[in-house]
């Protein structure tokens, strides 16, 4: 599956949801076509949240999000109001993503920590090293990166519907996407400097270096 992710992900949040909303609303209105056209992300969600087959804080978190997401969605009670719904929970996001910046407790860092104890590291060994100084700081720009992009998105959405009123809602999904893989393109950076900080950290490089250092 990891291997066509961005192509599941095409699918599964733009392709079925645009086709939903576009042939469904005509049938059943704006509304329910809204929340139908949900349901192929929260199906493929729950997918890649079963698939790693273990509960963690990243797993916590998807399944958290989608709950949440589903519930303003369900809750909104028409068309509009959902959109509205749907900007406030991105300033939401925004602002708890860098509230665990100031609490020093970025959260990319924990997601990390995840992925990386699922790739068969020690976790507790993984997590002093993530907590350095140097290394946090990093997670911290990176989770303050996606901490803009939904500030970014919400105002965006704002704009959109001001503008358009609920024709806003097909061009809010590609948005959402393209910001997605924009800013995940722009992580990846971080993860490679956070890479040669773990291994400029490894006990295996500090000895090296003492080796070298050393006059016997």
């Amino acid at each position: 599956m990891k291997k066509y992710i961005v192509l599941l992900d095409i699918l599964f949040y733009v392709v079925f949801p645009l086709a939903v909303w576009n042939l469904g609303r005509g049938f059943i209105g704006d509304y329910l076509a809204m929340i139908l056209s949900t349901v192929p992300g929260i199906l493929y969600s729950l997918y890649r949240f079963f698939e790693l087959k273990k509960v963690n804080f990243f797993g916590i978190y998807l399944l958290t999000n989608l709950l949440i997401t589903f519930l303003i969605d369900v809750l909104a009670g028409s068309a509009i109001q959902l959109l509205w719904n749907n900007v406030i929970y991105s300033y939401i996001l925004g602002l708890i993503f860098f509230g665990t910046i100031i609490a020093k407790r970025p959260i990319f860092l924990y997601m990390a920590l995840d992925l990386i104890e699922m790739q068969g590291q020690d976790r507790s060994e993984m997590k002093s090293l993530f907590f350095s100084k140097r290394i946090r700081s990093i997670f911290s720009w990176i989770t303050a990166g996606f901490a803009l992009k939904f500030i970014i998105l919400a105002g965006i959405k704002t704009w959109l519907i001001q503008e358009y009123g609920v024709e806003a809602f097909d061009k809010g999904i590609i948005l959402r996407q393209i910001l997605n893989w924009g800013f995940t393109i722009v992580s990846l950076s971080g993860f490679y400097f956070i890479n040669k900080e773990l291994g400029n950290s490894s006990p295996f490089n500090q000895n090296e270096t003492n080796k070298e250092e050393s006059p016997i």
